[in-house]
């Protein structure tokens, strides 16, 4: 684990408080589940209605046109000389939009010298939308690091990599909920916010206990056998989602299709990245230019100095627990507004 962390320059301590700090929010993602319970009306909650949405029918077509025009909207607050290099990049084919024959699924930004070239599989959805702001996020880091450090420093580690894009989902989501006034519309997009704090902040984090559980059980000389690793994702599932949600054995399966489980201590990234990106987000909309100076600086940081430090300059210190705690506070807040807006 310690040589696994240390590729990045990131410590021990950054994991460990990571599960400490989500175990301690453990009684909010309970509340969470309680309410999907109460909302979609079953007597028992499966994993698979989770992934239902508490609010139908809003997820109407968005032309690209449109998704464009509201991700450089939204990211107003970020400054005019980020969104004159974001405009570049839609005006000069950065990216290549839309489905086609042979083409690979999902959405990646390939950060290269000339400019980023950012693929995606445009579809008209919500979710694209929030896509394009996302990949987007990563094309300008990787061109800020590109124009400001030397060719060995240019390149940013993964650890810092989801936070850029992140906090364009995030920029993004509070301008949604600052410009709708239509309260299903609201309730919608705050549904599609909660789950992204479920699958990023919550389920990466249990993936990582997961993943450092087996690791400690190998050292010390045990089997991992397929029946001890059911046993332990059960445990960790009813740990993280309660007693309101089944716990059948397909999902004890699912620790199985799980990739990551294959690298070595790479989830954790993915919540580490999430609590940074919520904290930033949260400074540049409350603080404005001070916080916009130091969010671009650690933009165009590259690996010139470790990854901690470089966070810990945009204002968020994430060898503490801070962040995560401020990002699970948001999460709490969220639902209370789901309970008020729902009951409407």
């Amino acid at each position: 684990m310690e040589a696994s962390l240390d590729g990045s320059n990131v410590p021990v301590s950054v994991y460990e408080n990571l599960i400490e700090a989500v175990h301690k929010k453990l009684p909010t993602m309970y509340r969470y589940v309680r309410l999907r319970k109460k909302l979609l009306g079953v007597d028992q909650l499966y994993f698979y209605d989770i992934y239902t949405p508490l609010v139908q029918d809003l997820n109407k077509s968005i032309p690209y046109e449109q998704a464009k025009q509201t991700v450089y909207d939204a990211l107003h607050p970020l400054g005019e000389d980020y969104r004159k290099i974001l405009q570049e990049g839609f005006d000069n084919r950065w990216i290549d939009v839309y489905e086609n024959r042979g083409k690979r699924t999902g959405a990646y930004s390939a950060g290269t010298k000339v400019h980023p070239f950012v693929l995606l599989n445009y579809s008209g959805t919500l979710g694209s939308q929030f896509t394009l702001a996302h990949e987007m996020g990563h094309a300008l880091h990787s061109y800020l690091s590109n124009r400001t450090q030397n060719p060995i420093d240019s390149d940013y580690v993964i650890f810092v990599a989801e936070v850029a894009s992140t906090c364009n989902e995030a920029l993004l989501m509070q301008h949604l909920l600052k410009t709708t006034k239509d309260k299903k519309r609201r309730a919608y997009l705050i549904n599609y916010f909660l789950e992204q704090f479920r699958t990023t902040l919550y389920r990466q984090t249990m993936f990582a206990e997961f993943e450092l559980e087996i690791n400690r059980r190998n050292e010390r000389g045990e089997s991992l056998t397929a029946e001890s690793l059911n046993a332990l994702y059960h445990e960790l599932n009813h740990q993280y989602f309660g007693d309101d949600i089944v716990i059948d054995k397909e999902i004890d399966l699912e620790w199985a299709r799980i990739p990551h489980f294959y690298y070595d201590y790479y989830v954790y990234q993915y919540a580490t990245g999430y609590s940074a990106a919520i904290a930033l987000s949260r400074r540049i909309l409350k603080e404005g230019a001070p916080a916009v100076k130091d969010y671009i600086h650690f933009l165009s940081g590259g690996c010139s100095t470790d990854p901690i430090s470089l966070l810990r300059g945009a204002g968020v210190d994430m060898a503490s627990t801070a962040p995560i705690h401020e990002a699970l506070q948001l999460f709490d807040e969220l639902i209370t507004e789901m309970e008020q807006l729902m009951e409407e």
